[in-house]
């Protein structure tokens, strides 16, 4: 009779024990949720989510300096690595925004001309002259966006320069190349960036690299480097396979 009453007893105890001692750390109470993403400072929309790095789809001619490779880097990150004897020596980055998520361009491509769902004709000189003045006018809002960013962070030391936007072609597509450089007032490169950006119909291509230690991908560790690589970079986006 004693050894009933103590399971009795036994079982009220472990009733009111809270679930979440019971079954470990695997609790998380009703009115806790997990730690959301960190919200980014600027105004870019997020890139659409890919399965597998897109770079294995769209990489044409991986042209590079002797003795370096030129190839998608493994994982889903959409990087490209520049590397030698098995050494990574930066990373190219692409970020896709499909237009229905930004508001910002689509209203750059309808002052260009561009109604945003409108069909394209590629070959149409009248619509790539369109289109690169909305590029145009999207380099240029990334260009106050960032030296205004630029202002803050440098202060004093550092002075912000823009690079003119220059015509280009990627893939078949018109596009625009950019970039900035932070210039030390003492001598030397804080920073430099080189961005190409170019629209399909359905969304935004921007392929970036830089020489940037703050940066943690779309980068080279040593400005030299990035010097070298700068030109068969200029190839690579020529020669990438878009949609068009």
């Amino acid at each position: 009779m004693l050894r009933l009453y103590h399971l009795l007893i036994a079982a009220i105890l472990v009733a009111l024990i809270p679930v979440g001692l019971k079954y470990g750390s695997n609790f998380i109470p009703k009115n806790q949720t997990e730690q959301p993403p960190a919200v980014e400072p600027s105004a870019k929309p997020k890139p659409v989510p890919t399965e597998g790095n897109i770079w294995r789809n769209i990489l044409g001619n991986a042209s590079a300096p002797t003795d370096w490779e030129v190839a998608p880097c493994e994982g889903n990150a959409p990087l490209l690595c520049v590397s030698t004897e098995g050494k990574v020596l930066g990373t190219v980055e692409i970020g896709v925004y499909p237009l229905e998520k930004n508001s910002a361009f689509q209203k750059q491509l309808e002052a260009a001309g561009i109604p945003a769902k409108s069909k394209i004709d590629y070959q149409n000189p009248q619509y790539q002259t369109q289109l690169w003045t909305a590029l145009k006018a999207w380099v240029t809002d990334y260009y106050t966006a960032i030296a205004k960013d630029r202002q803050v962070s440098y202060g004093k030391e550092t002075i912000f320069s823009s690079h003119p936007p220059q015509l280009v072609t990627i893939g078949k597509l018109p596009g625009i190349r950019y970039g900035f450089t932070g210039l030390k007032r003492e001598g030397g490169v804080k920073e430099q960036h080189i961005g190409h950006v170019t629209f399909d119909g359905n969304a935004l291509y921007v392929i970036t690299s830089a020489f940037d230690p703050s940066s943690a991908t779309g980068k080279f560790d040593k400005l030299e480097d990035l010097a070298i690589f700068q030109p068969y970079l200029y190839a690579i986006a020529a020669d990438m396979k878009l949609p068009n």
